[in-house]
């Protein structure tokens, strides 16, 4: 196999030849009548009949020399389709300028529709400019890109290589796409708020600093669109959703990215039980259509199905502290918090001297149940400590009207009823913030001092949602460019 370095002297050696026939292969512009793959598509249809003009443009990806004749593969977004050139057809000159093609250069061809004598549908080609010269050779399927942080920071050459991760992607834009008219279908607006905030908050997580130089303070990138999204709500926006990018300056793992993508949507008059009927109708409404079925297989690296996540509706419901006595005991609430650490500790759930009694029940539970629930399941009515934002459930004021979706192991969309009573609040702010005024966002207070209605609010991770609709076990399979280290 030859080096890297010398496939590109010959590739430069090709290009300088070229333009020493007056031949520029880096064009300003060609415009293709048609995908590569919708010609193909079309014509195997019968859309299109043999002998059809067509002119498509896109990466070569396949080149065979059979000496007075080649074949190409030019793949674009919309698949790949076969073009077939001949020496007496282009003539001595053009064919001669065909044969300085490379793997990876792109070119736009014009030609007609036609079968091969094996059936393959294919383009006769009649003329042809090179658009793009690759100096570099591209990978293999596989080779060159077997190493996962090359697959991650070279992203590109992930798309070249490999169909299946370009698929997972345009699939990911079709979700969001999807997302976006199922809420303006119900009337929702689409808002856009601050991604840098005086004081970060809607979440218990650590933030990114950063400084304003121009007004001489530091800022925080957004933890949660939550707080904005409530002012809203003050200032009569009834029904809103955004789609927008989070940052939490934490670890990262299987399903953590530092920079991760969040859907978050409010409805003025509702409450959690309207937000797990829009997250349901919602889920279940984009499986549909974008990928046809409610029946979602997820596969090993040998392509056999691991298991099946059934989204058909309705979806299962289940109380928080019922689970957690099913799985630790029928007694765990009743026992002393030094028993239930013990227990907990006993259990392998990862508690430290500082967690809480309330934090040991969570760890039990993100330990214990969470990976259990890979069919769609509402987990309701969680401690209140756990979301101070949430309004107390009126039969247990212990618990908040909350619950938290939980597909394929892993939570997708928490949602409860929004507090709308700026004393209640202020009292669990200040006391989730130990004393430090500073942490309080004075700012989101007066606006809930002005008056919101009741509300029912929903978060979706859209990088989980895309995980566990596209089968895929990683949340960096699911992100275009995740974040890694830099070289």
């Amino acid at each position: 196999m030859e080096d890297t370095n010398s496939l590109i002297e010959q590739r430069l050696a090709k290009l300088k030849s070229l333009e020493s026939k007056g031949i520029f292969p880096f064009q300003n512009k060609f415009t293709p009548g048609i995908g590569a793959g919708e010609a193909r598509a079309q014509f195997e249809s019968g859309v299109l009949a043999e002998e059809t003009s067509v002119a498509v443009a896109g990466r070569i990806t396949a080149h065979r020399d059979m000496g007075k004749s080649m074949f190409i593969d030019v793949r674009d977004q919309s698949g790949r389709i076969q073009v077939y050139a001949q020496k007496n057809t282009l003539g001595d000159e053009l064919f001669n300028v065909f044969t300085h093609l490379d793997l990876g250069d792109f070119v736009g061809v014009k030609g007609t529709l036609f079968r091969t004598k094996t059936g393959e549908p294919s383009v006769k080609l009649q003329s042809f400019v090179i658009l793009a010269k690759a100096l570099r050779p591209p990978p293999a399927k596989w080779h060159g890109l077997e190493d996962t942080e090359i697959r991650y920071r070279q992203r590109y050459l992930d798309l070249i290589a490999n169909q299946d991760v370009k698929n997972v992607m345009l699939k990911r834009s079709d979700i969001i796409r999807r997302i976006r008219e199922f809420f303006h279908d119900r009337g929702y607006v689409e808002v856009e708020t601050p991604a840098m905030q005086a004081i970060p908050g809607g979440a218990a997580a650590q933030p990114f600093k950063t400084f304003h130089n121009a007004l001489g303070c530091e800022f925080y990138l957004r933890i949660a669109l939550e707080l904005y999204h409530k002012r809203l709500l003050v200032g009569g926006m009834d029904k809103l959703f955004e789609i927008g990018k989070n940052f939490r300056n934490e670890g990262l793992s299987r399903r953590h990215n530092p920079e991760f993508t969040m859907l978050e949507a409010y409805c003025a008059y509702g409450d959690y039980a309207t937000m797990m009927e829009t997250v349901e109708s919602l889920i279940t409404t984009v499986a549909q259509k974008v990928l046809g079925t409610l029946q979602i297989q997820h596969r090993n690296e040998a392509g056999e199905v691991t298991r099946t996540i059934d989204l058909t509706r309705p979806w299962r419901r289940a109380r928080y502290k019922d689970l957690l006595c099913e799985k630790a005991g029928a007694d765990w609430f009743m026992v002393s918090p030094a028993e239930r650490r013990q227990r907990a500790h006993d259990l392998g759930a990862e508690i430290s001297r500082d967690h809480e009694d309330f934090e040991v029940t969570g760890a039990v539970f993100e330990k214990l149940i969470e990976p259990t629930l890979v069919q769609p399941t509402f987990v309701t009515h969680l401690p209140r400590e756990l979301v101070p934002l949430a309004k107390p459930s009126v039969e247990d004021p212990s618990t908040v009207e909350v619950f938290e979706c939980c597909i394929n192991g892993q939570e997708i969309a928490p949602g409860y009823t929004e507090q709308n009573d700026p004393i209640a609040q202020r009292a669990t702010l200040e006391h989730q913030a130990g004393g430090e005024q500073q942490k309080l966002d004075e700012d989101f207070l007066i606006a809930l001092e002005h008056g919101m209605p009741p509300a029912g609010g929903i978060g979706i991770g859209i990088d989980r949602l895309c995980m566990m609709l596209l089968g895929q076990e990683s949340i960096r399979d699911v992100i275009l460019f995740p974040q890694l280290k830099p070289k």
